[in-house]
């Protein structure tokens, strides 16, 4: 089964909760998913929350419906591609940290929130467990910039797609490690969990979201093997043909969920 980031559901899910398009239970499940109930802390210079501080998702979203804020924002900031940070740069370093955040704005606040995950892991391979809690931080009173458009993103993930598939084929991990081979079939042939998307996600966000999230987890899987690479120049080459196409995912990523921002009913 395919997932996409903790962020990229909040965001989505959120935005379905905030405009009507979706209730905040099933939200709540889409989120946390196989987690631990995730907990939310306030930091002290975020924007003041209406009514007591929440300290669940679900408070959270109420917290944010409260304060009348609008469709959440979806940043997937890494080093070397940084597209999104909310600012300022105690902020940005927690988001590129964490690789994904969240930004909330509330209408004619002089700041926004962002919501950054802080994921402690546990478990096995088999039986793996996260214990999440959202950092809610004050942000720059600034909106982020704009992604690409849907359109885009799904012709740009064409191309990766090929390169990433490639690199799939020529993984040897699966010699190796037990649970590779079960891994790889549920790559190639996996698609998103039912709830990922919120109800009146478009088709088309919905397949770019599907087919992005694919890449993700073949890069993640080819990342863990050389690929049968002989020389150091090969290593080194399919090393950041893959860097590209995760960004290309990345991006297609947030582009989706961003344009969810106002949704499609079906």
């Amino acid at each position: 089964m395919l997932d996409l980031p903790r962020s990229a559901r909040l965001a989505a899910w959120g935005t379905g909760v905030l405009t009507g398009a979706a209730g905040p239970d099933a939200a709540v499940a889409a989120v946390v998913r196989d987690d631990e109930p995730h907990a939310v802390r306030w930091d002290g210079d975020a924007p003041t929350a209406p009514g007591p501080d929440p300290h669940d998702v679900r408070a959270l979203l109420a917290s944010l419906a409260a304060a009348g804020c609008g469709p959440l924002l979806l940043a997937l900031p890494v080093p070397g591609d940084p597209g999104g940070l909310p600012g300022p740069p105690a902020v940005n370093v927690a988001a590129l940290r964490a690789g994904e955040c969240v930004v909330a704005e509330p209408p004619g606040a002089a700041g926004r929130w962002a919501l950054v995950p802080e994921v402690t892991e546990f478990g096995s391979v088999w039986e793996p467990g996260a214990m999440v809690t959202w950092a809610v931080l004050g942000a720059a009173p600034r909106r982020a910039p704009e992604s690409s458009s849907v359109a885009d993103s799904e012709r740009e993930l064409r191309l990766a797609l090929a390169t990433a598939t490639q690199a799939l084929a020529a993984l040897d991990v699966a010699r190796w490690r037990e649970d590779a081979a079960d891994r790889i079939a549920a790559v190639r042939d996996g698609g998103l969990a039912r709830d990922a998307l919120p109800p009146g996600t478009s088709p088309r966000a919905a397949r770019v979201l599907q087919t992005a999230a694919r890449v993700l987890a073949i890069v993640e899987l080819a990342g863990e093997d050389d690929g049968a690479a002989v020389t150091s120049f090969e290593a080194t080459s399919r090393a950041r043909a893959l860097r590209e196409v995760a960004a290309v995912a990345r991006r297609a990523v947030v582009a989706a969920v961003n344009a969810h921002a106002e949704p499609v009913r079906p």
